[in-house]
């Protein structure tokens, strides 16, 4: 779901180790023992939606340890944790699914969690047509059977323990906390170890541990969770190496270099279901250059892939094929993958009616991101060789949302750069909400095609029982894409992360992209 990592805001004039001693010197524990908080420092802001039912984009770090699902997907070995459930079945015929509920779960404004509740939660995110509600498309009724067991029925067979999985769009909160208002006022109902204790807008989020929460507290854990927007990828990287931080999700192949061998610190580089895409304006007039296919094309052929992924991204990523990344079920040899091909591209700006170029592109990036920015500075270079301006603009997040979703097509963008992790893991997660015709946020190409539309929906609806035959499908799809030239994948990444060697505790799962799950954490020096 989105998804961006986009001089450090130190709030008033106090940095992390300032706020650090304050937390210390405030937190209250019945013991001898020293409260412990962890820091977490984030590329981009670390909160976009604060409701759990509009979830979609960087605040799947914190929700992800202020709420908890039905289940959770281990993405290694395809496997479910039962975490709100104590166990689930589903009929033959894969259209009624059945969760018998843990008892005695509390949220943390005090109540109960039941199916009630859970159906309250689910209900709430389809009504709202906000963040990753698509995932219960095949929800045609949830049944609070009794007070511990919840039935949902679907209109087409479908992997519901998948949807109930999901990063976003998944969580269970109180329905007497609901408040869509009370949520944005920074405020959380759900039953996750950590509770939201206060926060500086978008930009630093605090979390306390809850007393109740249905686990315990035996063992090694964190107190205290401290997310930070920390843009500048020299400074997260000082503040790991210094200790100032345990944590950060992303950093320079060249920042993760000069942090190997450094005594304390631990890189962490895996395989992630995360891929990098640049989107064309496919709804400009096609008397604009971005509204031409071949202009697309020519653009796709003109992009130094190799280069990028050597030299950008260290060989920490290989080169996109379609937009399903590699080792998400969907993902096919059998996809259309543009080269860099000059010659080609050349050939088509020809066709297009621009043998010289002549012509400037817009491209938008999160400021902040080096391999964005560097990605689109190769691109540059390269397109300056076929007489084609490349105007590369970083923007803050928001704000880049904002020039994307400018009422008229032709005020927007032409190329948003940015990445894609999944809303839950499944190829659907890449093919619909970024490409298909329904308004979905991330629609960035503003692409609509029906018959892309159908084919996506219909593999949808065969992936329970027939998985070969939806692969087909999806693969057919994204060749639909490739040959309108809606958007280029540009590589699959590996996760590149940085933490200190005393945070232990933490696994990395592609389906929770750059999510530390903090309870499972500690610290041992």
């Amino acid at each position: 779901m989105f998804r961006q990592n986009g001089k450090v805001s130190w709030h008033g004039g106090i940095g992390l180790s300032v706020l650090l001693a304050i937390l210390l010197a405030c937190v209250t524990i019945v013991s001898a023992e020293e409260p412990q908080v962890a820091i977490y420092v984030n590329s981009s802001e670390v909160v976009v939606f604060w409701d759990p039912s509009e979830g979609f984009s960087n605040e799947v770090i914190i929700m992800n340890n202020t709420y908890e699902t039905l289940v959770l997907y281990d993405s290694v070995t395809g496997e479910f944790e039962h975490v709100l459930a104590e166990s689930h079945e589903s009929s033959a015929d894969g259209l009624t699914w059945t969760f018998h509920l843990r008892k005695g779960v509390k949220f943390h404004t005090g109540g109960e969690m039941d199916a009630e509740a859970v159906k309250f939660s689910i209900d709430r995110t389809i009504a709202g047509e906000k963040g990753a509600f698509y995932i219960w498309d095949a929800v045609e009724s949830i049944e609070a059977k009794d007070k511990y067991t919840v039935v949902f029925h679907l209109s087409y067979p479908a992997p519901l323990d998948i949807a109930a999985s999901a990063a976003y769009c998944a969580h269970i909160f109180d329905p007497d906390f609901s408040d869509r208002d009370w949520f944005y006022e920074g405020n959380d109902s759900g039953t996750g170890p950590y509770t939201i204790e206060s926060n500086e807008g978008n930009t630093l989020v605090i979390l306390k541990k809850f007393d109740d929460y249905w686990r315990g507290w035996e063992g090694k854990h964190f107190d205290k969770i401290v997310f930070q927007w920390v843009p500048e990828e020299g400074t997260r990287r000082l503040m790991v190496e210094s200790g100032e931080a345990d944590f950060t999700n992303r950093l320079a192949p060249s920042e993760l270099e000069a942090l190997r061998g450094v005594p304390g610190v631990e890189i962490v580089s895996v395989p992630s279901f995360q891929n990098l895409l640049a989107m064309f304006n496919t709804a400009k007039s096609e008397d604009l250059p971005i509204g031409n296919p071949l202009v697309r094309k020519a653009l796709s052929y003109a992009l130094p892939y190799e280069d990028v992924i050597e030299g950008v991204m260290g060989g920490y990523a290989r080169q996109s094929r379609g937009v399903v990344p590699f080792g998400l079920w969907g993902y096919s040899d059998r996809v259309k993958q543009y080269t860099f091909s000059p010659e080609t591209a050349k050939l088509l700006l020809e066709q297009a009616g621009y043998p010289d170029g002549g012509f400037k592109v817009v491209l938008t990036y999160v400021a902040g991101d080096e391999n964005e920015r560097r990605t689109a500075e190769l691109w540059k270079s390269e397109l300056a060789k076929l007489g084609v301006n490349l105007e590369i603009r970083g923007m803050p997040w928001e704000a880049q949302i904002d020039l994307g979703s400018a009422a008229d097509p032709n005020e927007r963008q032409d190329i948003f750069l940015f990445y894609w992790w999944p809303d839950y893991a499944d190829p659907h997660s890449f093919l619909s909400a970024m490409f298909e015709t329904q308004p979905i946020l991330f629609n960035f190409s503003y692409y609509s095609n029906p018959v892309y539309d159908a084919l996506i929906n219909a593999a949808k609806q065969k992936a329970l029982l027939n998985r070969k035959a939806a692969t087909d499908m999806y693969v057919e799809a994204q060749n639909i894409l490739m040959a309108d030239a809606a958007g280029v994948a540009v590589f699959d990444m590996s996760s590149m992360r940085a933490k200190r060697m005393s945070l232990k505790g933490y696994v990395d799962n592609p389906a929770y992209t750059h999510v530390v799950f903090w309870y499972d954490c500690y610290r041992e020096e």
